[in-house]
């Protein structure tokens, strides 16, 4: 599929999606005979993986060292499983500071319906 319908289908901007190849974010993406990008089914699955792990708070810099251990292939599968978990722990530690201001706001609520 053309770019046009690639970012509406995943939901992700055509700049952006030129920005995404440029960093090395999206593998090299065929090329039609004219040198229009064709982007695949699959490519629509690493998409929506890359915008849950921008969503998930991962940083850029951590996406693309993914996205260049992926292109690798299995062999670097320990490596992207470290990757994650680290970002999972990270993201532990802001749910659990989060939970603790969440716990805190609940309190002065609670002060107030008591007055």
């Amino acid at each position: 599929m053309r770019i046009a319908e690639f970012a509406e289908r995943s939901g992700v901007g055509v700049h952006t999606l030129r920005y995404y190849e440029r960093i090395g974010l999206l593998p090299a993406i065929a090329r039609n005979v004219s040198g229009h990008r064709q982007f695949s089914e699959g490519d629509l699955d690493w998409v929506a993986f890359i915008t849950r792990l921008k969503n998930m708070g991962m940083p850029l810099a951590q996406i693309r060292r993914y996205a260049q251990l992926r292109a690798q292939g299995d062999s670097t599968a320990h490596a992207r499983m470290i990757l994650l978990q680290e970002h999972a722990t990270a993201m532990a530690a802001k749910i659990a500071t989060a939970q603790d201001h969440l716990a805190t706001i609940h309190d002065k609520i609670a002060y107030y319906r008591s007055l």
